[in-house]
Parts: C-alpha cells; structure tokens; sequence
C-alpha cells in the first residue's frame, strides 16, 4: 500500500522511468545533465509550484534566490536581447521534468475527495490563487525598487524568475488536467513532461492519438512557439514594474485571469478527447 503511495507522489521524471531502456535515441539526445545553477533553479521551481502553502517570507525567500541563481545563469550563457528568449526557453525545458505531477487517486486524495468535473474546478481555483500569489509577490519586490531606481537592474532577471515559476504552475494545471479527464498521455516522464510543455505553449491539450504530440523531437517550430509563449507571459508581468503597490495589484491579477483562460481552453479541448471522465478507485460513478 506504502509502495502505491510513493509512486503516485512521485514527479513526471520517476528515475525508474527515466533510466528505461525503452527511451528512445531521441530522448537522450535532449536529456542533458545540468550544471549546478540549472540544478538549483530546478530544485527552487519544484519546490515553489509543490502542493501545499507556503508562508509568504518563503516564498518571497524562495523567489529571491531563483532571481539569483537565474542572473548567474543567464551572465554565464551572456543571454541579452533576442538571445534571453532563446535561453528563457532552454532553462525552462531543463525545469519541466522536476515538475512534480499527481496521478488521478492523489489529486482526489489533496482536494477533499473531489472527482469529474469539480476536481477540474478546484484544480483551477488553486493554480489561479497560486499564480495571482506570485504576482503579487513579484510586484511588491518591484514597487520596493521602482523606489530605488539603483536597483531597477535587477528587475529583469526577477520578472524571469516570476515567468518562470507561473509557467511552470500552468504547466503541473495542464497535466493534471489531463490525468481528471483521462486523457493518457504515453511515453517516458521526459516525454511526457516535454509534450506538456508543448501543449502549455500551444493553450491546448495533448493529442495522444498524433505521434508528434508525444514522440517529442523539439524542431525549430516548436521551439521558437515556446519561447514565444515564455516571452509573452514576461511581457504580461512587466505590469509589476508599477510604482508602489500598483504593480503587485496588476500582476497579481492578471495572472489569475491568464490561468483562468488557460483552464478553461484545455477543459474544453480535454472533454472532446476523454475516453469517458474517469474517478479514483473506489469512488461513485458519475452521473451522465
């Protein structure tokens, strides 16, 4: 019963999964061991976008070192210009693995039991509380240096690491979403954490019947769609560079409208592609 549990804790990239012999050449070729910055970003987004709440000076805690760690690391791949997005992007595919992503029986088990169609709602309501969250955290770290303009330089870097942490939420939404309308997605936990990425970039859900959704061979297109998506949600939070509190208002709030949107466009896509909406083992059946 315990060995059930660890396994449905566990995040997208289970190592027994990763390390399967069955991983395709192209898989290999993308999985890259990161440098130590990139470990650390990793670490600093899973634990931000984990179940559960944080105390605020944590999070604010947490969000100042990933600021930190995603400066050294973008100096270090001298990212500026045209060349940030394309290196906004790298870090990010680097992140998608460590998401952790909660089976169908988890999901019920952390939301009071809810299955169908209200497990999908609470799923939203969080992602967007969790979003809007770090916004408005964002924002208030942006009125504190508007203030001061010497530190406006760090102010980039921060919207980074606030772009980063709310894709990285859309993106746990997106399939989680997946596993309440039990739209199966195959292949290893890289794959599978690729082709959510690729749908997050798309707003769309994963086809699991077209093989380019899940055979992930990153090309020139789909790249170029996710560091457009990135780029566009940092553009969303420039709203944070606002004087005094203004900004941690509008950033926080158009966060939550952006994940509401997204919700609700892979919900509709998702209830077209179910099978049948599923339940965890032992629940009622649904009605119609």
């Amino acid at each position: 019963m315990s060995s059930k549990k660890e396994e449905r804790d566990d995040p997208v990239n289970d190592p027994e999964v990763a390390e399967s012999s069955a991983a395709s050449a192209a898989d290999k070729d993308q999985e890259h061991e990161p440098d130590d910055a990139g470990r650390e970003v990793g670490e600093l987004v899973g634990r931000l976008v984990r179940p559960g709440e944080l105390e605020s000076g944590e999070r604010r805690r947490l969000l100042g070192r990933l600021t930190r760690s995603l400066t050294a690391g973008a100096k270090n791949a001298n990212a500026s210009g045209v060349g940030r997005g394309r290196w906004l992007a790298d870090v990010f595919l680097n992140i998608t693995p460590r998401i952790p992503i909660r089976d169908l029986a988890t999901l019920s088990e952390h939301h009071h039991g809810l299955t169908g169609e209200q497990l999908a709602d609470d799923l939203v309501r969080t992602a967007q509380k969790a979003t809007m969250t770090v916004g408005a955290i964002g924002g208030a770290l942006a009125a504190a240096e508007f203030a001061a303009p010497p530190l406006l330089l760090s102010a980039p870097a921060q919207l980074v690491a606030e772009t980063i942490v709310v894709a990285a939420i859309e993106v746990k939404l997106l399939a989680e979403l997946h596993q309440v309308y039990g739209v199966e997605v195959p292949g290893t936990g890289t794959q599978r954490a690729m082709a959510f990425t690729v749908a997050w970039s798309k707003q769309r859900g994963v086809d699991p019947l077209a093989p380019a959704s899940v055979t992930l061979a990153l090309g020139a297109a789909t790249k170029t769609a996710l560091r457009n998506r990135l780029m566009r949600t940092l553009g969303r939070h420039l709203t944070t560079l606002g004087p005094f509190l203004t900004g941690a208002v509008a950033g926080g709030a158009l966060n939550r409208a952006a994940t509401k949107k997204l919700g609700e466009a892979i919900r509709a896509d998702l209830r077209i592609k179910r099978p049948t909406l599923p339940q965890p083992p032992g629940s009622a059946e649904l009605e119609g």
